[in-house]
């Protein structure tokens, strides 16, 4: 199928109910969308807490405007979650596809997803899948379903009920990820024309965007393409930050002169990379030719070794110190969020919590309540307020740009040895 916008001017679409197996972090917004767009939608979660969250109008993890939604679209009957998956006309499958040991794509949640939606096919339903995931996938899915329910089929052949298969990853920033839902464009890759046509006519109740169509292969490695791309330039930017230390440059300062070339545009370094996408992505494209994916390799390498260097810049400034207290300021991924998927900040602390069990380690996580289990584990970790934790510390570590750290003082600081993955007090 050659790529293409779809135009097509709005009209009824004929899906009423969705299901959206997964309500994690783009399961339930999507869920949360469709339904304050009309749709009667059925969220399906394994986790009984989340279930329950959901029925009662929370949210249980922090996305600005979205409690907004979940709480009205429940209010108006229109959203409501359970543990089994229900009949629909349209099924959204957003489980998680974490890498496994060798970095290939654990596709189990997937197949859970697929066996459970199965037996409540009767023909003519629409299944997208937007969990990223590796060329193949969405086939893959397609195939299971098929080998449990060999009445159905792809393309209508032999008079068996048509299944319409597509595949439309998630484009959204975590933190933004209600607005960008509307007004992102969309990549829609079907098995079939028939079932892109029909999943961009679900879109298109809520994207304002541009929605492009494709095939299902494309539509997915689409995604790997762009979180490679950006891994590969912020490990650029990882790397020239640690030759720039070994040359003693400030490398805030040659990026921010750097950038004055018109045509030069580095990325910030920080700590690494995290999330479940840009950490996580790239491996695919990887284990699908590793022949040829030489540079997105070494990028990949180049981000993950990053948390090991910033662990080596803390054991060095506690060497002359005994029994510090080292403070590290921020556990996500990224900024304003409270996500750990992957992030570089919590690895940081737990290596450092691990490597100096008998010093404490003072955690600043603006936006959550509780640590994280693995590191909730480890006896010498403390949760605490930023100012708290400032003036206690001996070693004062800023690993993650939440905007609360912007109201600290670089004055508060005093003689305290500091080491700033951001460039916040430069």
């Amino acid at each position: 199928m050659n790529m293409l916008t779809s135009k097509t001017t709005e009209s009824e679409v004929p899906i009423k109910t969705v299901a959206v197996v997964g309500l994690g972090y783009i399961g339930l917004p999507t869920a949360a969308i469709l339904a304050t767009n009309g749709l009667e939608v059925i969220g399906v979660d394994v986790n009984v807490s989340t279930v329950d969250a959901v029925n009662n109008g929370h949210v249980p993890f922090v996305e600005p405007d979205l409690s907004i939604h979940v709480a009205g679209a429940v209010s108006q009957g229109r959203l409501r979650a359970q543990l089994e998956t229900p009949s629909a006309d349209a099924y959204i499958v957003a489980v998680p596809t974490p890498f496994k040991a060798d970095k290939s794509a654990d596709m189990s949640y997937i197949a859970a997803a697929a066996s459970a939606i199965a037996p409540k096919l009767s023909g003519g339903e629409l299944v997208i899948l937007e969990s990223t995931s590796p060329p193949g996938s969405t086939r893959r899915l397609a195939e299971l379903i098929l080998g449990m329910r060999p009445d159905l089929s792809l393309d209508g052949q032999s008079g068996r009920p048509v299944l319409l298969v597509a595949h439309c990853p998630e484009r959204v920033l975590p933190g933004r990820i209600m607005i960008e839902l509307v007004t992102n464009d969309r990549v829609v890759g079907g098995l079939t024309p028939e079932a892109a046509e029909a999943a961009a006519a679900l879109y298109r109740v809520f994207c304002q965007g541009e929605i492009h169509l494709t095939d299902a292969a494309t539509a997915e490695m689409t995604k790997l393409v762009e979180n490679a791309y950006r891994d590969v330039n912020i490990a650029f930017a990882n790397e020239l930050s640690v030759i720039s230390d070994n040359l003693e440059i400030d490398v805030w300062e040659l990026i921010r002169l750097a950038n004055r070339h018109p045509r030069v545009d580095i990325l910030q370094p920080g700590p690494g990379v995290g999330g479940h996408c840009i950490a996580v992505d790239p491996w695919f494209i990887v284990t699908a030719d590793p022949k040829n994916s030489t540079l997105i390799r070494t990028a990949r390498e180049v981000n993950d070794g990053k948390p090991g260097y910033i662990v080596d810049q803390i054991r060095k400034a506690v060497s002359d110190l005994e029994h510090p207290v080292i403070a590290c300021l921020g556990l996500a991924f990224k900024a304003n969020i409270d996500d750990v998927r992957e992030s570089p900040a919590l690895e940081i602390v737990r290596r450092v919590a691990t490597l100096h069990p008998d010093n404490v380690i003072l955690v600043v996580a603006p936006h959550t309540d509780h640590l994280p289990e693995e590191l909730a584990a480890l006896s010498n970790i403390r949760l605490v307020d930023a100012y708290s934790a400032i003036e206690s510390a001996d070693v004062v570590v800023l690993l993650v740009d939440h905007d609360k750290f912007r109201d600290i003082e670089p004055a508060l600081l005093g003689d305290k040895k500091v080491i700033d993955t951001r460039g916040f007090w430069r």
